[in-house]
């Protein structure tokens, strides 16, 4: 089982020593860890100084390219490099990095496919009373669109499963936070909470100018992604309120008219008409909607399977790998065709050759 963890970093010096340091090196179910940084553009010593700590995965970009991109950077070569769960952290040190054990024990017991870490916002200091309320209504908003129960939505101290990265695909250029999750609970991947506390601050935020920015850029990836899954429950819901809309004047109108005081009223006709229009238009979009809804979704399958075979076969971090350990240790080794089929599961890193495929085929069952 191989751990890697993922830390995107801009001109993070100062603080990187200390993220590094609290990383733990040994954790139980976890054979390997292998720490990442992803630098997005930094202008400082941030490399070097990983370097210097004994880092050897990079991902380096020549500038500034965001988080989203960042994060999908990350766990473009993790995956590449055999990881079994990935855990994102930040280069601020504003996660405690030696709750990563709590945070993977979820995925390890196979809870979960994903473990966000609960900052506890009501209870972080330097929140002012009005982003803690924010937080609070972020994250109602990010469940009503996911349909998960998560008190902290926002949180980047994350653990992924290599099976639940294949079935994501970050395509926001903002933050990956509210994508990934509201991806997650439609596609009905498993989500814990993890209660953790975070450090004391070190910086102003990066990501975002303001909170007014934030919420912004975060309504536009959160509505984005809603309508991406649920289009039928925007376009029905705006159809029906224009058709009323539209009904109302004309009942209006037809009232008037049954009593003989129709005249100068046509502006009631106008308006009628009008909202019957934008009513139609949302029907129409509805249905381009739902055809690039069935699209979107024959393209995320042929990507997954892609995925497998850029990566490799798609396993979870618990029933598969534990099944086969068990088969390799109780009773003979396993045939050729397992191994053929599910390369590198067992930890083993090396290229199928034909050969052995061919003579897994051959091989008479026992």
């Amino acid at each position: 089982m191989k751990l890697f963890v993922q830390i995107p970093c801009l001109n993070e010096e100062e603080t990187l020593p200390l993220v590094l340091a609290t990383i733990p090196r040994e954790i139980p179910g976890i054979d390997e860890i292998e720490i990442l940084i992803v630098d997005d553009g930094s202008t400082d010593r941030t490399v070097e100084v990983a370097r210097n700590l004994g880092v050897t995965h990079f991902v380096r970009h020549t500038r500034n390219m965001g988080l989203a991109r960042s994060f999908r950077d990350g766990v473009d070569y993790a995956l590449k490099h055999g990881a079994d769960i990935v855990v994102n952290t930040d280069g601020d040190n504003q996660y405690p990095q030696e709750r990563i054990a709590d945070l993977v024990q979820p995925l390890l017991r196979g809870e979960a496919d994903i473990a966000i870490g609960d900052r506890q916002t009501a209870t972080i200091e330097h929140f002012s009373p009005f982003k803690k309320l924010m937080q609070k209504v972020g994250s109602e908003v990010v469940n009503f669109a996911a349909g998960t129960d998560l008190p902290d939505a926002a949180s980047g101290f994350r653990a992924y499963s290599r099976a639940s990265l294949m079935h994501l695909n970050v395509v926001t250029q903002f933050s990956y936070c509210m994508e990934t999750i509201i991806q997650a609970g439609n596609k009905r991947l498993r989500i814990a909470s993890v209660p953790i506390t975070t450090n004391a601050k070190t910086r102003e935020s990066r990501l975002f100018k303001n909170i007014w920015q934030h919420m912004g850029k975060s309504g536009q990836a959160i509505s984005r992604s809603y309508i991406m899954f649920k289009p039928h429950a925007v376009f029905v819901t705006l159809g029906a309120m224009f058709l009323v809309a539209a009904l109302i004047p004309f009942v209006r109108f037809l009232v008037l008219w049954a009593t003989g005081t129709a005249g100068g009223h046509v502006q009631s006709l106008i308006f009628g008409v009008a909202m019957l229009i934008a009513a139609l238009l949302c029907f129409a979009l509805l249905v381009i909607a739902d055809l690039e809804r069935t699209n979107r979704v024959l393209l995320e399958e042929t990507l997954e399977r892609l995925k497998e075979v850029q990566y490799g076969t798609t396993y979870g971090t618990g029933d598969l790998r534990a099944a086969l350990e068990a088969h390799r240790t109780t009773t003979r080794p396993l045939a050729p065709a397992v191994d053929a089929m599910l390369p590198g599961a067992l930890g083993q890193e090396r290229a199928v050759q034909p050969s052995e495929v061919a003579s897994a085929q051959d091989e008479p069952a026992r």
